[in-house]
């Protein structure tokens, strides 16, 4: 975590991209462990990146909340694909939602990546997002508005997360005590699962209902 205030420091070169294999585990498991972690997307335009500090699983067919509830579509097919892929989808007609696909092929599930902390090409983001704010914790913080900041779009969609032009490099491992598990937002179904964590103190977070249940992370 950055403290407000303080400059934000360059992406260290070298730095890999998360293997496949990463992701071919448990998706709350992929979940917890994603927070910390760099997404980026490089574009026509430039490179934008941020760390991942707000996520949610979503764990299959009997998840409710889950696209794959509805079976294997044109739209749900990245889901049952190989692991550490791409599922961006549309929302609303106007939001794009960035996923990572998780556990073995044909067991439809991802973890929805909602907020980043940003990290380089912040100028690129804000002239994307139309951003009149100066708070940088109003780039990112929600899952449409990081896809609109880094030009995450539809295109991308099942490309592998392990090379460019869109990927998840290693990060800060965030402690246990540094995590904040919560039931999922914005949803009707399986609405009470508790499968949202995010990092506690980041001012980069999407808002938590009030009324919400918390715990510290188990792990």
């Amino acid at each position: 975590m950055i403290a407000r205030g303080q400059s934000r420091p360059r992406r260290r070169a070298g730095v890999p991209a998360l293997p496949c294999a990463f992701y071919d585990r448990p998706t709350e498991l992929v979940a917890r462990d994603l927070l910390g972690a760099v997404l980026e997307c490089r574009t026509p335009e430039g490179l934008a990146s941020g760390r991942i500090v707000e996520t949610e699983a979503y764990l299959g067919e009997h998840d409710l909340a889950c696209h794959a509830a509805a079976g294997r579509t044109t739209r749900t097919d990245p889901l049952y694909g190989a692991p550490g892929v791409a599922y961006v989808y549309f929302i609303y007609g106007m939001y794009w939602c960035f996923n990572a696909v998780t556990r073995a092929e044909g067991l439809p599930s991802a973890v929805l990546v909602r907020a980043l902390e940003p990290l380089e090409g912040i100028d690129l983001m804000r002239e994307r997002r139309r951003l009149r704010s100066p708070r940088d914790t109003d780039l990112t913080n929600g899952p449409g508005k990081l896809c609109l900041a880094l030009g995450i779009t539809g295109n991308h969609n099942r490309l592998s997360l392990d090379e460019p032009p869109l990927l998840i490099r290693r990060g800060v491992d965030v402690p246990r005590e540094a995590v904040t598990v919560t039931p999922r937002i914005g949803i009707s179904r399986s609405a009470d699962w508790p499968l949202r964590w995010f990092v506690t103190d980041s001012p980069f977070v999407s808002k938590t209902p009030s009324d919400f249940p918390r715990r510290r992370a188990d792990r």
